[in-house]
């Protein structure tokens, strides 16, 4: 049965289009078939952070006006062909679409593909309607300061009223030091806070700056050269997945948790 989920926040620069990328990859890597949906009409971004934003002929839009069948819009990823993107069209707001216009797409999609994820704009209006219409499920990305937080919170409450009640929270930019000298919220905090469950941690990384900017999520890295975050991603994609992954220990050297990751690794070889 394929799995529609959004990811979504309701506050802007928390990080969902970088999560939703990455993620949809992740999932691509370990051999399911993922559509990944911009619903951020007007600003779309995904495009860029996945490299392909010299491949788009057609958007969601020429869809909906039948200028192109569905499948002339996807923009397949050479990288990982399990990978497809619907772009939204850059020229239009968003209220060039409906909430039932958007069932009607990711339920064409979900036909054929495994997980349907969709990326929300910021906010809570039209953008935020239309990309939650057609999920049965979603995934919350918050960072730890105050506002975030309290932006979340709503939005878990609008998903709720929506009927979207398979709710997930992931905290995105976590500094440990930071938490450690009271300057940040612990990822503790923002779990009370919110009361809803935790899929994910995913600490600050500069390299995401570097892999938007080359069009490269940072899951395609070698495992050798993996940072922390892109082992976040993954270990997101195997809990959706069903595994029971432990959350790593952000606050240990980082040393140590190569080491522990290293030795993981070799005795899956071995």
């Amino acid at each position: 049965m394929t799995r529609i989920i959004v990811i979504t926040s309701g506050k802007g620069g928390v990080g969902k289009t970088t999560v939703s990328a990455n993620l949809a990859m992740a999932l691509a890597k370990i051999g399911r078939q993922v559509a990944l949906v911009d619903a951020d009409f007007g600003l779309r971004n995904l495009d860029l952070l996945l490299g392909l934003e010299n491949r788009i002929v057609y958007t969601a839009i020429e869809v909906l006006t039948r200028e192109c069948r569905l499948e002339q819009a996807l923009v397949k990823d050479k990288r990982h062909p399990n990978l497809v993107l619907l772009p939204a069209a850059q020229n239009r707001t968003k209220d060039a679409i409906t909430p039932d216009q958007m069932k009607l797409l990711v339920n064409a999609l979900a036909q054929k593909y495994q997980y349907v994820i969709i990326d929300s704009p910021a906010g809570i209006e039209n953008g935020f309607k239309n990309a939650i219409a057609p999920a049965k499920e979603a995934l919350i990305v918050s960072t730890p300061e105050i506002s975030s937080v309290r932006d979340a919170d709503r939005v878990v409450g609008l998903l709720e009223a929506q009927g979207i009640r398979r709710t997930h929270l992931i905290i995105n930019r976590i500094r440990p030091a930071m938490v450690k000298a009271n300057d940040m919220i612990s990822v503790e905090d923002v779990q009370e806070l919110l009361a809803i469950p935790l899929i994910g941690v995913i600490p600050d990384d500069e390299r995401v700056i570097v892999s938007t900017n080359r069009g490269e999520p940072l899951v395609l890295a070698e495992k050798d050269n993996a940072s922390l975050a892109a082992i976040a991603f993954e270990h997101i994609a195997r809990r959706l997945e069903g595994e029971a992954i432990e959350f790593m220990d952000l606050n240990a050297p980082a040393d140590s948790i190569f080491d522990r990751l290293r030795k993981l690794l070799w005795t899956k070889i071995v």
